[in-house]
C-alpha cells in the first residue's frame, strides 16, 4: 500500500450535521443483512482517496445471495505527530474524514448487509509509529482516539499497518519493545468486543511480546501484507484467524487468486484477504476467489 494521506480542517457546520447524520445511521431501522454464507472470512480493503467504501457492498454470491465480502477496510487514517507537543495522534485526510462524516451514506449501508466497517491506521513519513511510544501513558492516549473514533462513527473496529512511519524522523525514538504491547492492550481493554486486525508488517508486527505479556491473543485476525504470495502471518493465531493469502485485485492474475484462495480452503484457514476493490466491475476477478471459497461465482451489482 503506497498512498499517502493528507488532511484539511472542515467547518463547525458540517461538523455538527454529521453528528445527525451519525444519530439517524446508527438509531434508524437497519436492513435485513444478506444471507449467511459457509467459508473463509473475506476482507476488502479499499483506497477511500480514489474509490468508494460501498464498493464492497456490491458483490453478492450466485448461489444463496450471501455477501462475497465480509470486512471492508477503510484505508486509511494515520499516526502522525505533533513537533510542538512531542506526541503522536489520529489524523484524518478529506477523503477519510469525507467517509467519517458521512457515515449515514457511506458506512451503514455496508453494515445493514451484515459487512463490518474497520478503520486502517497507517504511518505518514513523520517519525510518529505504533513501535516508537515513548511510555505507557502516550500508547494508551492513542488507544483511546482510536477507540473513540470507533464509538463517534459506529465503526467495527481498528487495523494497524505499521508502514511508512519513518523511524526516527522530527527527532522521534527508534521502535522499542514496549509500545505495540501497551498499545494493544489499551486498545482491546477500550473495545472488548471491536475487531482488532494486524496487516503483518513493520517494527510493530515483530514486537507482540513484553514483560511477560503476549498480545497476540488480543487480534481478531492477521494477514499476509505482500500482495500475489502466500505467506503465514508469524502471530500465535489459530488459523480460522489468519489470511497467508493476499490477492490485489485487477493486479494479481485470476489464475494466482484462484490458487490461493484453493489453498486457503484445502489448508484450513479462515480469512482472505485482498486489496484495492476499485468502482468497476470486477465480478471475473471476484469470482475467481470466491469460487474456491464458497463454491459460487460472485455478482456484480451497480
Amino acid at each position: 500500500m503506497f498512498t499517502l494521506v493528507w488532511s484539511r480542517v472542515r467547518t463547525a457546520a458540517l461538523a455538527l450535521s454529521a453528528v445527525a447524520a451519525l444519530a439517524v445511521g446508527t438509531t434508524g431501522a437497519a436492513a435485513a443483512p444478506a444471507p449467511a454464507k459457509q467459508g473463509p472470512t473475506s476482507v476488502a480493503y479499499i483506497e477511500v482517496n480514489n474509490n468508494s467504501m460501498l464498493n464492497a457492498g456490491k458483490y453478492t454470491l450466485a448461489d444463496g445471495g450471501g455477501n462475497a465480502f465480509d470486512v471492508a477496510v477503510i484505508f486509511a487514517a494515520n499516526i502522525n505527530y505533533d513537533t510542538s507537543t512531542k506526541a503522536a495522534y489520529l489524523y484524518f485526510n478529506e477523503n477519510v474524514r469525507r467517509v467519517l462524516d458521512n457515515a449515514a451514506t457511506e458506512i451503514r449501508p455496508l453494515q445493514q448487509k451484515g459487512i463490518k466497517v474497520v478503520l486502517s491506521v497507517l504511518g505518514n513519513h513523520q517519525g510518529a509509529g505504533f513501535a516508537n511510544f515513548p511510555s505507557q501513558q502516550a500508547a494508551s492516549a492513542f488507544a483511546k482516539e482510536m477507540s473513540d473514533t470507533v464509538v463517534k462513527y459506529g465503526l467495527d473496529g481498528i487495523d494497524f499497518d505499521d508502514e511508512y512511519a519513518e523511524y526516527g524522523n522530527n527527532g522521534t525514538a527508534q521502535p522499542n519493545d514496549s509500545s505495540f504491547v501497551h498499545l494493544v492492550t489499551a486498545l482491546r481493554a477500550n473495545m472488548p468486543d471491536k475487531i482488532i486486525s494486524l496487516y503483518n508488517i513493520g517494527p510493530a508486527a515483530s514486537r507482540l511480546s513484553y514483560g511477560g505479556v503476549d498480545v497476540s491473543s488480543k487480534f481478531d485476525y492477521a494477514w499476509n501484507p505482500y500482495y500475489g504470495t502466500w505467506q503465514v502471518p508469524g502471530i500465535v493465531l489459530p488459523k480460522s484467524k489468519l489470511s497467508p493469502a493476499a490477492v490485489e485485485i485487477g493486479r494479481t492474475s485470476q489464475s494466482t487468486a484462484a490458487d490461493l484462495a484453493r489453498r486457503t480452503v484445502s489448508e484450513g484457514y479462515g480469512v482472505y484477504l485482498t486489496y484495492n476493490l476499485d468502482g468497476t466491475d470486477r465480478s471475473a476477478d471476484v469470482s475467481a476467489f470466491t469460487r474456491e471459497l464458497y463454491g459460487s461465482d460472485a455478482v456484480y451489482t451497480p
